[in-house]
C-alpha cells in the first residue's frame, strides 16, 4: 500500500490569443528551429524552477529522517515483539532516506531534465513502498512525522508530474518539427522532380518547333513535286492506267466465258492425260484464268491441248452430255483464238508502255518526302503525348505539395500561437 497519497489531478485551460501571419514557404524551417530553441529553453527554466522548489522538499526528508533516527518513539513500555517490528520499521525509513533521498542535479540540458525525470520517479517509487510497507509505524508510533511526510511526497510528486508533462508536450514538439522539417524536406524534393520534368517539357517543346519546320518544308517541297508538268502528266497516266484495267477485267470476263464453256471436258482431260510439266500448267491455267495464259508463245500448245480433249471426246474418253455441242465449243475456241491473244497481247503492250512513262515520270524524291513527312507527323504526336503525361504528373505533384503544406501549417499552430497561411 501507499503512503497515504495519491496524484493530484490539474485540469487547467488556457486561452491562447492567435493572431495569423502570411510567410513564404522557405521561412518555415528557421521559424520551426527558432520555436524549437525558445522551447528548448522554456522547458529548460520551467524544469529548473520545479528542481529548485523540490531539492529543498528532499532536504526537508533528510531533516525527518535525522529527527526520526533521534526519536526513540516512547517504545520501552510496549510489548517486546511489536516494539521489535517499530525499531526494525524506524531504521527502514531511516536507512531509505539516508540512500534514496539524494540532491538533484543542476539543469543544464535536456538530457540533465530527463536525468531529474528518471532520479524522481526512482526516488518517489522507493520512498513510496518503504513508507506503504511502515504506513502502520508511521501513522501510529511516529505520528507527528506522518502528516510533514505526506505533505512532503504529496508537493514532491506533484513536482514530478508536471515534469513529466512538461517533457511529454515537449517530446510532442520535437515530434512534430520533426515532421515539419521531413515535410520541407519532401517538398523540396517534389520541386526538383517538377524542375526536371519541366526542363524536360521544354526540350521537347524546342523539339516539336523544329519538327513543325521540317513539315512545313516537306509539305512544301511535295506540294511543288506535284504541281509540277511532269507531276501532272503522271496524274494523266496513271488515269489512263486506271482505265486500261477496266478495259482488262472485260476482256479478261469475255476469255472466262469462252473457256467456261468448255471447263467440264478440260478438267477431265486433266485428270486422265499424262503430260509434260509444262503442258500440264498450261491446262491448269485454261482452267483456272485462261487470260493469263493466252500468250503467242502458248497458242500451238493450247491449240494442242484443245485437240486431244477433241480426240478424247470422240474414243469415249472424256464423256459429255452433248458430243456435237462440245465440237462446235472447241472449235469456237479454236477459231477465236488468234483475236483473244491478240486482245491479251495488244492491252499487255499498252500497260507495260504506260508503267514504263510512269516509272520514267514517278518522282523518286517524292516517295521519300512523303516517308519522311509521316515519321516526322508520328515523332510530333508522340513528343505532345509525353508533354501531356508530364503535365498531368506535375499537376498530381502540385496537388500533393499543398496537401503538404495545408499539413505543415496545422503542425505548426500545434505549437505557436500564430496561424501561419504559407505562400508557396
Amino acid at each position: 500500500m501507499v503512503f497515504g497519497w495519491g496524484k493530484k489531478k490539474e485540469d487547467s485551460k488556457t486561452s491562447d490569443v492567435s493572431s495569423t501571419k502570411q510567410i513564404q514557404l522557405s521561412e518555415v524551417s528557421g521559424i520551426v528551429r527558432k520555436i524549437l530553441e525558445l522551447r528548448t529553453s522554456q522547458i529548460l527554466s520551467d524544469i529548473k524552477s520545479v528542481r529548485d522548489t523540490t531539492q529543498p522538499l528532499i532536504k526537508d526528508l533528510t531533516v525527518i529522517g535525522s529527527a526520526l533516527e533521534k526519536d526513540n518513539l516512547q517504545v520501552d513500555d510496549i510489548d517486546k515483539h511489536l516494539r521489535i517490528i517499530v525499531v526494525r520499521g524506524k531504521q527502514q525509513v531511516i536507512d531509505m532516506i539516508k540512500k534514496d533521498a539524494i540532491s538533484l542535479p543542476d539543469v543544464k540540458s535536456y538530457t540533465d531534465a530527463e536525468n531529474i525525470n528518471v532520479i524522481l520517479n526512482q526516488m518517489l517509487k522507493k520512498i513510496g513502498d518503504v513508507l506503504g510497507r511502515q504506513t502502520r509505524v508511521i501513522h501510529i508510533f511516529a505520528k507527528k512525522y506522518a502528516e510533514k511526510l505526506k505533505e512532503i511526497l504529496l508537493q514532491m510528486q506533484s513536482n514530478h508530474s508536471k515534469i513529466q508533462q512538461m517533457l511529454t508536450n515537449f517530446d510532442e514538439t520535437q515530434t512534430t518539427s520533426t515532421e515539419i522539417l521531413d515535410s520541407l524536406k519532401e517538398i523540396k524534393d517534389i520541386e526538383e522532380e517538377v524542375s526536371k520534368k519541366e526542363q524536360r517539357i521544354s526540350e521537347l517543346q524546342t523539339h516539336i518547333d523544329s519538327l513543325d519546320k521540317k513539315i512545313i518544308s516537306s509539305e512544301d517541297s511535295i506540294k511543288k513535286i506535284k504541281g509540277s508538268e511532269e507531276y501532272v502528266k503522271l496524274l494523266e497516266l496513271t488515269k489512263i492506267l486506271d482505265a486500261l484495267t477496266e478495259s482488262k477485267n472485260q476482256i479478261k470476263d469475255q476469255i472466262t466465258s469462252q473457256f467456261t464453256k468448255i471447263s467440264r471436258p478440260l478438267s477431265r482431260y486433266e485428270h486422265i492425260s499424262a503430260m509434260e510439266k509444262e503442258q500440264k500448267n498450261l491446262l491448269s491455267g485454261l482452267i483456272e484464268d485462261p487470260f493469263e495464259v493466252l500468250m503467242p508463245k502458248n497458242k500451238d500448245s493450247i491449240i494442242l491441248i484443245l485437240e486431244n480433249v477433241r480426240k478424247a471426246i470422240s474414243s469415249d474418253s472424256i464423256s459429255v452430255k452433248d458430243v456435237d455441242k462440245s465440237f462446235s465449243q472447241l472449235t469456237e475456241i479454236e477459231e477465236a483464238l488468234d483475236g483473244l491473244i491478240h486482245q491479251v497481247n495488244d492491252y499487255a503492250d499498252k500497260q507495260e508502255k504506260i508503267q514504263n512513262q510512269i516509272k520514267s515520270l514517278e518522282p523518286h524524291e517524292l516517295q521519300d518526302l512523303t516517308k519522311n513527312l509521316k515519321n516526322l507527323m508520328t515523332d510530333k504526336e508522340d513528343s505532345e503525348l509525353k508533354i501531356k503525361t508530364f503535365q498531368s504528373e506535375i499537376n498530381e505533384i502540385h496537388s500533393n505539395s499543398t496537401k503538404l503544406i495545408v499539413d505543415i501549417e496545422t503542425k505548426l499552430r500545434k505549437f505557436s500561437n500564430t496561424i501561419y497561411s504559407i505562400s508557396y
